[in-house]
């Protein structure tokens, strides 16, 4: 459904231009979750916003059902709109505390002109309520009165008013309790399950993201240096990234003994990155050729495992 080809995103500063996406690929199944794994700062937003053009590219293209989103007019991107949406990380600071659930959860509707009669606006409104958990009676109560949870319910409810296929999640539970990233997330899931939803989920908690996804990018300051299916992941780690964001997770057992992998060294610019491995200032496996040199995404063990590391195979 979704195939993203060699996209940029840089920003313009005093110092120079910062690579926030650089040089990205990547592609989603119909029907299957992406998840998209890295700490603060890797441009994990920026690349779920990028490639659905809330933020222009760049450079590289997004080919949506063989269709380059990148190419479209304002008026063709107002219609494909429908069909790709974004649930956002914060669920207060995303809404309008002005508009009631009703008014926040119509708005899609009333944009794109759905219904001439409100009575079948309210009815779809309702109808949307049901399907994401919100109870009936919060109709007229505004984003304050609310929980994180129920907010973040309504965000899920405007993504869906239009019947899309393609869903970016942007880190859609960091913000909530654990009980409710569980409420959360077990919804998601159903929803994919029932209505066959595309996902992108972005976050930096990877047993979230294992949780919830068919495939797992793992993002290094702007580039995506290990993708594989999210069973191959964590059962044969390669990139040395990704095995101190595995080594990380904490266990839920008292003194259990944890082979954690500390990295040294602190993240390089963003406005000036490296020319080889951006990862290779931090990485006890680095050559020289790693300094000079920047990997290509290669095949690691099964078909659809790559990584960007020269010396993968050769890790503990």
């Amino acid at each position: 459904m979704i195939e993203v080809k060699s996209l940029r995103k840089y920003f313009k500063t005093k110092g120079g231009m910062l690579h926030a996406v650089d040089d990205v690929s990547f592609s989603v199944q119909n029907g299957e979750t992406l998840g998209l794994v890295g700490e603060s700062g890797c441009g994990k937003s920026t690349l779920g916003r990028t490639m659905i053009r809330l933020l222009d590219a760049t450079s590289g293209s997004v080919f949506y059902n063989g269709v380059n989103i990148m190419g479209l007019s304002r008026r063709e991107m107002k219609q494909m709109r429908k069909k790709i949406q974004i649930v956002f990380q914060d669920p207060y600071s995303s809404l309008n505390p002005r508009m009631s659930v009703n008014e926040l959860i119509a708005e899609p509707l009333v944009v794109n002109s759905v219904y001439s009669n409100s009575s079948d606006m309210r009815k779809r409104v309702l109808e949307l309520m049901d399907t994401v958990g919100l109870a009936r009676r919060l109709e007229r109560t505004y984003p304050h009165e609310l929980d994180g949870g129920r907010r973040q319910r309504i965000g899920i409810a405007r993504a869906l008013a239009l019947n899309p296929e393609f869903i970016v999640l942007d880190e859609p539970v960091s913000a909530l309790d654990v009980c409710i990233q569980a409420q959360i997330l077990n919804l998601l899931k159903g929803l994919q399950r029932d209505f066959g939803y595309t996902y992108v989920f972005i976050s930096h908690n990877l047993s979230v993201v294992n949780y919830v996804s068919t495939h797992i990018a793992v993002m290094y300051l702007g580039k995506i240096v290990e993708m594989a299916s999210g069973r191959e992941i964590f059962k044969k780690p390669a990139h040395p990234y990704t095995k101190a964001l595995i080594s990380a997770i904490p266990l839920p057992v008292v003194d259990a003994k944890s082979d954690r992998i500390i990295l040294e060294g602190d993240v390089p610019s963003p406005v000036n990155p490296p020319t080889g491995c951006r990862f290779a200032g931090r990485c006890r496996f680095s050559v020289d050729r790693c300094s000079h040199e920047s990997p290509e995404p290669v095949n690691f063990g099964s078909e659809n495992h790559f990584v960007a590391c020269f010396n993968a195979s050769s890790q503990d």
